[in-house]
């Protein structure tokens, strides 16, 4: 039948970073008792059939592309190259896993550990037994004196899936991907915040800069709490959460957020790494996308101009629902080094968000996805807090004047 169309196997994906890299293909062999459909195909019209079933299968291949079939290896900043993403396996079958290796200086001994959760891992034609452990098994364990011997079992190991499923998949977000909040006089609120990271995220490094007047303990696993002199503000805050970061992405949030189901922070990695120029990436905070632009006159001596203009730039032309912004709200998953290298200005206490974004202005390339989200608490009442929320004038006044110094600006419409 010339325009029927064959469905590929279900395949088991294990979303495991260098996006554009394809799986190798190799041709496949038809058991005596298969069918060579080829013979069932009118001889005087393959060639154009055949031609044509290449262009349906090429659109297809465009309809059904996402991000997540990408191959994205992590870079070596731990030693370790291996992949975060798009490596895809039949469901019961072996696959050599693409990109292990280890990148690092020449050492007398080294050891790797690697551990999967829906299957096992295995080192093909394995003739150092010795220097293996785990073999088929969950967890793999190699240890060697040899960097080159090191990396050409690593280059051996296939992962066997013991779990049949067509839909399932994992990214690393643990190891990629560290949360961030400060917090001043809100327990309660940065506490429900914990709770639901959990709810969707129960081993991902949580991060809290805490400036409250008398500090109190935040329990829970793989949590850093480092407390500040009181009421240091905002931006201080954020530096030193941001300066105890070691992954290569941290996720700001504010200390009444809370996760949703529609907080994958997934899908922001994918959207960086796909992307390398991107610094940042933000999603929507209840039913608000929140983002501007701006708008940059350098002016004469008397200095500049700045604009800022509610909205975008333009679609990402190869990421859908995404845009080139300048400022976002303050949910957004950013490249640790590259905010490192802007920084959090600790003058700014109490009136500051959008600075960061104008101090980043030509330095970060930013962008909102607002598909992705999560939701703020509802209110609580602390008169405290409040206290201390509201701006002086003075704060405002003093902000005004960092901007026509520091910044060189003349005037400035907001």
């Amino acid at each position: 039948m010339e325009t029927g169309q064959c469905a590929s196997p279900p395949l088991h994906r294990i979303y495991n970073p260098m996006p554009n890299v394809t799986r190798p293909r190799t041709s496949c062999s038809c058991p005596s008792s298969g069918f060579g459909l080829r013979q069932y195909v009118d001889k005087n019209k393959f060639n154009d059939i055949v031609r044509r079933r290449a262009e349906a299968l090429a659109k297809d291949r465009v309809r059904r592309k996402t991000i997540l079939n990408e191959l994205l290896l992590a870079p070596p900043n731990s030693p370790l190259q291996y992949p975060i993403q798009g490596f895809i396996v039949s469901p019961l079958k072996k696959s050599i896993i693409p990109g292990l290796s280890v990148h690092t200086v020449e050492k007398q001994n080294y050891q790797v550990t690697l551990s999967v959760s829906s299957g096992v891992l295995a080192v093909e034609d394995l003739q150092e037994k010795d220097k293996v452990k785990g073999q088929g098994e969950k967890v793999l364990s190699i240890s060697v004196s040899s960097l080159q011997s090191l990396n050409d079992l690593l280059g051996r190991i296939s992962y066997r899936s013991t779990v049949y499923s067509i839909k399932s998949g994992d990214l690393d977000v643990n190891s990629q991907v560290t949360v961030t909040t400060k917090t001043f006089l809100r327990y309660p609120e940065v506490n429900y915040l914990i709770k639901s990271i959990r709810k969707f995220y129960k081993d991902i490094k949580i991060i809290i800069a805490d400036d409250s007047l008398e500090p109190q303990k935040v329990n829970g696993t793989n949590i850093e709490q480092y407390f500040m002199p009181p009421a240091q503000g905002w931006f201080a805050g954020r530096n030193l959460a941001v300066s105890q970061v070691t992954t290569k992405y941290f996720l700001w949030v504010d200390d009444d957020f809370y996760f949703t189901s529609n907080t994958s922070i997934e899908r922001f990695v994918e959207v960086m790494e796909s992307m390398p120029e991107l610094d940042v990436v933000a999603g929507s905070v209840g039913m608000y996308a929140n983002s501007f632009t701006l708008i940059y006159d350098e002016g004469d001596e008397e200095g500049g101009c700045l604009t800022r203009v509610k909205g975008n730039y333009q679609p990402i032309p190869s990421i859908p629902n995404c845009f080139f912004t300048s400022g976002v709200i303050n949910f957004f998953l950013a490249r640790t080094d590259a905010v490192r290298k802007v920084g959090f200005d600790p003058l700014l206490k109490r009136v500051g968000h959008s600075e960061f974004f104008m101090d980043g202005l030509g330095e970060l390339l930013v962008a909102i996805c607002p598909e992705v989200g999560l939701n703020h608490q509802r209110r609580r009442a602390n008169g405290k807090y409040r206290k201390f929320r509201i701006p002086p004038k003075s704060d405002t006044n003093g902000k005004l004047y960092l901007h026509f110094f520091k910044n060189h600006l003349k005037c400035m419409k907001w």
